[in-house]
């Protein structure tokens, strides 16, 4: 169980704000930490991790990692970081990556060999593809087995294929160690796929705390479906309007009234519903 009562003033999107977040987390639970831009999801990750002081309390599995006269360091956490850009030893080999974490060449290469990296473990990071390297940085922070596991945007570069390999051996993984994760994400299919518990935050306020159904799926009323997107541009085609919307990955083109297209602005943020199985668009 990891306990945590914490507060820090931070400069966000929107200017001052105070970061305070008081939670508790099952262990072996998967939570992902999402929000706007500048919410103060990655700083959270950085307090956890000991990387960023702040005030209050966090206790992990009944062992005190910081209170008022108390700062465990990051090294004595027990925690694997991924960072978003790999940070990976340019001048070591793969193999040399993850024994440099921990000198124990049966757990590295049990890893390499779930990730598939096994015939590259000579490599150096350089002559890797983006996806190939963020496995490198995944099993080099298991390779303390650590209590935590902690991942900034793991992802995010990578390419919608690889991103779902990697998902599965993400899951794989945390699974396999009954480790804790928490993952910062922007992408709702992603968190959908890979969390238990879900936590929006926005202005360093946990403002929606849910399985990922619960928070991620936003219907009204007899609505099928509802997503949230950036409409992209709009079209007029014979008597009618088509509208393209980026949602998540994936662009949709919804067709809308005359009335409805004078509404809207390129660039607005969106919501894409269904009820009674016809499209709707409407400003979010």
């Amino acid at each position: 169980m990891i306990q945590l009562e914490i507060r820090k003033s931070l400069h966000g999107s929107a200017g001052a704000m105070n970061l305070s977040i008081g939670i508790e987390i099952k262990e072996q639970d998967f939570v992902a930490l999402t929000g706007k831009s500048g919410s103060g999801k990655t700083t959270f990750l950085r307090i956890l991790a000991g990387l960023e002081r702040a005030e209050g309390n966090i206790t992990v599995s009944g062992e005190v990692w910081q209170d008022g006269k108390h700062f465990l360091p990051p090294q004595q956490r027990k925690i694997g970081y991924v960072f978003q850009d790999y940070a990976l030893f340019p001048n070591m080999t793969v193999e040399e990556n993850l024994l440099f974490a921990e000198k124990d060449k049966v757990l590295a290469e049990r890893l390499l060999e779930l990730t598939e990296l096994h015939d590259l473990k000579k490599r150096l990071p350089h002559s890797l593809s983006g996806g190939q390297q963020q496995r490198v940085s995944l099993c080099r922070a298991m390779m303390k087995r650590p209590k935590l596991l902690l991942m900034d945007e793991p992802l995010s570069a990578l390419d919608p294929d690889m991103r779902m390999k990697l998902q599965n051996e993400i899951l794989a993984l945390h699974r396999e160690f009954g480790t804790t994760t928490v993952m910062v994400s922007h992408d709702p299919s992603e968190i959908y796929r890979l969390a238990s518990r879900v936590l929006l935050l926005e202005q360093g306020q946990i403002i929606n705390d849910g399985s990922p159904k619960e928070v991620l799926l936003q219907t009204q009323g007899s609505q099928k479906f509802s997503f949230e997107g950036e409409l992209l541009d709009i079209a007029k085609a014979d008597v009618i309007y088509v509208a393209v919307v980026s949602i998540g990955q994936q662009l949709v083109e919804v067709v809308v009234s005359s009335r409805e297209a004078e509404k809207l602005k390129i660039g607005q943020k969106v919501r894409v519903s269904t009820k009674a199985f016809a499209p709707m668009i409407v400003g979010a």
